[in-house]
């Protein structure tokens, strides 16, 4: 079906642009690419809520918690923002609030592009710190958040308060952390969102001490006070940093005033703001208001347009990615916008550059969207002066020569052979990368240079760096310290559960969730290897083409070695989470909750439904096995019972959960 397979591609390409953003900290999509496929998506799962995944990232915050820190669940769950892009949208979001209630004043604030925080202080005492996650459960960043210099670790008062706020990292502290890492080799940062969230994501404190990360404090998700005005103040009253252009307004005139004069002051401001936040101000209107099951409906975020700028396209030309698509890239007449200069912009593929009737030498508008990726927008025509040509579509691969091959869906190119040195370099990032084997010290640069060093050819090579820690040390930028060092980060590696192996090791289309079911189903290494075709596809969220590519993989002589070498080398192979548990009442059925639980939170009745192997859905359909009723159920109950789903009431279900238990 047509839509079903719309809906599977929109689910992935966003999925992975949110893992590409909140957790590699590299956006590989713009703010209104993202969230063209985002409305597409809302769009066609409401025509077809039964082609609907369970885990849609319309449904969820985001996807995944790093496994380096300790789990913390929010007492209140860290919801995002709705986003409006421009003015009329604006407008759409003020008549929505006006159809609830009468006479309000909105709570205009600066969107700082930073980090968000959760932070918890009880009789005074800054006792935790946790990172937004999925909404659900964070990170415990304590020790990063308490090298804050502006955040008061003791409020001098007995006051229990769980309060969140954004960290951030200055422009200077920026441009200043960037020209050090250009002088050791490392990486530069692309924004300072991206720094910061590096930082705070650090292991030593002690690194994330030099970086000067700030913050702002905004929200109390648990208060008697009676506006975000009172709280705002409330806050400044109890030292800690809020920000100081917050405005209060009578109505959306004032918004879209208070919008203009900061859209004009941004690049001149000490920190990055990529939009404003608009708030009802009374907290009980807002209650009024209500939310969705993932924004509240009193808030908006409008982000600023991104800023366009006129250069020209220089050249085109390729790169290799681990899987061997060839990526055409655009080099660009260096120009400086939104703070910083654009030298690159992916054009994604062949057809892109056809559809855009880009040719070489053309002057281009160019935008850097959402503040963060550049995009070329299309050729200024009018101002061809007979130089431009189109660019060559090469038949061999950029880096080996090797013949290339189109895709099934005829759009990309792809180099097929194994031994293509981009591709092994790329794959050998990939495998370091935090989702991944999470290996500190071995950034992009360094995988490269110990490449064409000969260091590391294979992925298990890496683990057999230790027999080279003399040479290592010798070369220019390394040291005893910081060569122990990664051979401690590669030693700690080799403890990781089964899906960060199956993740780092590249099988095409296999994602962090995908290897996460697999890691989760198999258990073992050698379980998932002897795996068939049949037994696969069977598998949700797996099917036929991924199926395929898991099975291609393990019958490759090659990988099948690596795999043995890295057994042999001592890399775990087990997976070291959380085991389904099989009940007859929850096990692959699927779940719909709707009401209040009084005993049980709604992420622990998810929780738990997950751990006996059952799915929580949010939408009623014939698919539905069982809809969970609470107090004030809405029209989801209604439905359960025009279409005669099973229903278990609080009493049944709190029966139910008491015999698991």
């Amino acid at each position: 079906m047509e839509v079903k397979k719309r809906i599977d591609e929109l689910t992935e390409l966003i999925e992975q642009a949110n893992i590409d953003y909140y957790f590699h900290d590299k956006p590989t999509m713009s703010d209104l690419e993202w969230d063209s496929l985002y409305r597409e998506l809302i769009d066609l799962e409401t025509a077809n809520p039964e082609l609907a995944h369970a885990d849609s990232p319309t449904k969820v915050v985001m996807s995944e918690v790093i496994s380096e820190f300790k789990k913390v669940t929010h007492k209140v769950e860290m919801l995002s923002l709705a986003n409006a892009f421009n003015e009329e949208e604006l407008r759409e979001f003020d008549n929505r609030v006006k159809k609830e209630i009468d006479n309000f004043e909105y709570v205009c604030e600066l969107k700082i592009d930073g980090l968000g925080i959760a932070l918890t202080y009880e009789k005074g005492i800054l006792v935790r710190a946790a990172t937004r996650g999925d909404g659900i459960v964070g990170e415990d960043v304590t020790h990063n958040v308490k090298t804050i210099k502006t955040l008061p670790q003791n409020l001098g008062k007995e006051v229990n308060i769980d309060v969140r706020g954004e960290i951030f990292m200055p422009k200077s502290a920026f441009i200043k952390l960037n020209k050090e890492r250009e002088k050791d080799g490392f990486e530069l940062f692309a924004n300072p969102r991206n720094a910061a969230a590096g930082s705070i994501r650090q292991l030593d404190s002690g690194i994330t001490a030099k970086r000067n990360l700030d913050i702002y404090l905004y929200h109390l998700p648990a208060t008697d006070l009676k506006s975000q005005w009172e709280t705002l103040e409330y806050l400044k009253q109890l030292g800690l940093p809020v920000c100081p252009h917050i405005e209060k307004v009578s109505n959306i005139e004032g918004v879209v005033k208070y919008i203009n004069k900061w859209a004009e002051k941004r690049d001149d401001m000490p920190y990055e703001i990529d939009g404003i936040v608009i708030k009802v101000n009374n907290l009980d209107e807002q209650k009024l208001v209500g939310y969705t099951s993932k924004y509240p409906k009193w808030a908006i975020a409008y982000k600023f347009p991104a800023e366009e700028a006129i250069t020209k396209l220089t050249d085109i030309i390729f790169s290799v990615g681990r899987t061997g698509k060839i990526v055409p890239n655009a080099v660009l007449e260096p120009i400086k916008v939104a703070g910083s200069i654009i030298r690159r912009a992916t054009l994604h593929n062949i057809d892109y550059i056809t559809d855009k009737d880009l040719l070489i030498n053309d002057v281009v508008k160019i935008r850097k969207a959402g503040d963060v990726i550049p995009e070329v927008i299309g050729p200024v025509v009018e101002r061809r002066r007979g130089s431009e040509y189109p660019v060559e579509v090469i038949d061999n691969c950029p880096i080996c020569g090797e013949g290339l091959s189109r895709s099934s869906t005829l759009i990309d190119l792809y180099c097929l052979n194994n031994l293509c040195p981009a591709r092994n370099i790329e794959s050998l990032i990939h495998f370091t990368t935090r989702n991944a084997m999470n290996i500190e010290g071995l950034g992009e640069r360094i995988v490269e240079d110990f490449y064409n060093m000969g260091f590391i050819k294979t992925i298990a090579d890496i683990y057999r760096l230790d027999t080279k820690k003399n040479e290592l040390i010798e070369l220019e930028g390394f040291g005893n310290k910081s060569v122990e060092n990664l051979l401690v980060s590669i030693e700690n590696s080799k403890n990781n559960s089964l899906e960060k192996l199956i993740f780092g090791l590249g099988i095409k289309g296999i994602g962090e969730k995908g290897a996460k079911v697999l890691a989760k189903k198999y258990e073992t290494m050698d379980n998932l290897m002897q795996v068939s075709m049949e037994e696969l596809t069977d598998i949700k969220d797996i099917g036929a083409i991924l199926a395929q590519s898991i099975r291609d993989y393990f019958e490759s002589e090659e990988n099948l070695k690596i795999i043995e070498e890295l057994k042999l080398l001592g890399v775990n192979m087990t997976y070291l989470g959380e085991k389904t548990i099989y009940n007859e009442k929850i096990s692959n059925k699927k779940f719909v909750i709707t009401g209040t639980i009084s005993f049980m939170r709604r992420d622990e009745i998810k929780a738990l439904i997950d751990k006996y192997g059952g799915t929580v859905i949010d939408s009623v359909s014939k698919n539905t096995d069982v809809v969970i009723v609470g107090v004030d159920p809405g029209s989801k109950y209604e439905k359960a019972i025009k279409l005669n789903i099973e229903i278990w009431n609080e009493a049944e279900f709190k029966n139910i959960w008491e015999k698991l238990n």
